[in-house]
Order: C-alpha cells, then structure tokens, then sequence
C-alpha cells in the first residue's frame, strides 16, 4: 500500500518545489511504500535509528517517533531500541531521544488504565481484538462471545471515539438485532433520524432493514451486549464509514 505525504507540498511547495516533490513523492511514494522489501515498522526503526545517531530530537524526529508507534513499534521496543542504539550513536543523543520517545508512547499507559478500569465496571469481559472486522470500524473494538447457545449473544466493546460502520442487517423472516449497554457511554444512530446515547441498562431494539451505526462516545469507553435475533437467510451489510462530519457533530 503506496504511503501518502503531503508534507513537503503543503510547506515547501511554492518555495522549493523540486524538493517537495522528492519528499513526498519519491522518498515517500516510492521508497517508504516498497513493502515487499522492508516492512512499514522496519523502516520505522532504521529511520528512528539513523536520525537519533544524528542528535536530532526535534519536530522530524517526533514524526518518527509517532509513525513508529503507528506502524506497530511497541513502548517496551522502543525503549530497547533506544538503549541498544545509545552504545553505538552516544549517550545524550540517547537521553534525548528518549524524553522525545517517552512523550510519544505515555499515551499508552494512560488508555491501559482507563480500558482496565472500563473493564472493571462490568462483570463481561473486553475479550480480544475485533480484528475479523476491523475494517468496518473506525478505531479499536474488542469482542468477547457471551453465548452461542439458542441465540448469539457477543459484548462488543469500543475505544473513545470508535464506531462501527453504517450497517442493515437483513433476514427473509425474523432477524435482526438487539443492543444491551452494559458500561460507559455510547450512541446509536438511525439513518436520518438523530443519534440516541446509551447508557448501562439502555436496550436499543433494531429491526431488519434498517440502516444505522452504534459505538462509542468521543470521550468515553464503551460496551454494549449485541443479541442476534434468529431469522431465515440472515445477513449484514455493511456501508460506508460513519465520518467526522456526521459523528462529530455528537460531540
């Protein structure tokens, strides 16, 4: 997948063209995109690595640091890289490096403590990463299996500001789905009509047909018991994204 960046256009674009043309075209559309050679999260490393060897710690080093993170670099490994490198690049470049790295990854530790706290207001667990349909979602879901006795009963659980896409579930007979909040604060969302928040108790009933979207509050976990009502050749369809234009107006 090609990497896009505008930076060098949006800052160098008038005054130095040329060059804003290499960086986001060339270094970036080209060389930072051949995956099948190096991976997104290696070239991360090498470059965090050659620009602490440098003693840069400023904006461009930061940017780095944080696509790090984006591209999977965890806190525990960039605290090894860091240390490794600081017996080969010097001492205090590693120091700073490592106040720049330490700002970057603190946000960690701070989204732990809430998801356990989150976690611990409810007697369901978080389960594990909703990855089978991360693409559907914007930000972080987790999924735990309740009961796939009789009737599928998942808690589904959202990071602040997560939601999953517009969605209709369908059925020839029957179906349908139904919405328990169990923690935190949510919204549920019916095509033209106005977003509802959910509360722990609050019961949403969603009938077939119906194109809608459910997920978190901006500034608040959240999770949610979805119960899959049983009909005939069921199915969900899934659409377009819930964007920030539409959910940020919840705010």
């Amino acid at each position: 997948m090609a990497v896009k960046q505008t930076a060098g256009r949006n800052t160098l674009g008038e005054f130095a063209p040329k060059f804003a043309e290499l960086n986001d075209d060339v270094l970036f559309g080209e060389v930072w995109s051949r995956e099948d050679k190096l991976s997104l999260r290696d070239r991360s490393l090498v470059t965090v690595t050659a620009l602490m060897a440098q003693g840069l710690a400023d904006s461009l080093f930061k940017f780095h640091l944080e696509s790090a993170k984006k591209n999977g670099i965890t806190k525990t490994e960039i605290a090894e890289i860091l240390t490794h490198a600081a017996f080969y690049a010097g001492w205090p470049k590693a120091w700073a490096a490592f106040y720049m790295a330490k700002e970057v990854w603190s946000k960690d530790t701070e989204e732990a403590d809430e998801k356990t706290k989150h976690e611990q207001s409810m007697v369901f667990p978080i389960g594990a990463p909703n990855d089978a349909f991360a693409q559907y979602f914007i930000g972080k879901s987790y999924l735990a299996s309740v009961s796939m006795e009789q009737v599928g009963i998942f808690n589904v659980t959202f990071e602040p500001g997560c939601r999953n896409n517009w969605h209709i579930h369908h059925a020839d007979k029957g179906g349908g789905q139904i919405l328990i909040c169990v923690a935190g604060l949510g919204y549920y969302q019916e095509w033209g009509k106005d977003a509802v928040e959910m509360k722990p108790g609050d019961c949403i009933n969603i009938p077939v047909g119906v194109k809608h979207w459910h997920g978190a509050a901006p500034d608040s976990w959240f999770s949610h018991l979805a119960v899959e009502v049983p009909g005939e050749n069921s199915s969900n369809e899934w659409l377009e994204a819930v964007d920030d234009s539409q959910y940020g107006v919840l705010k």
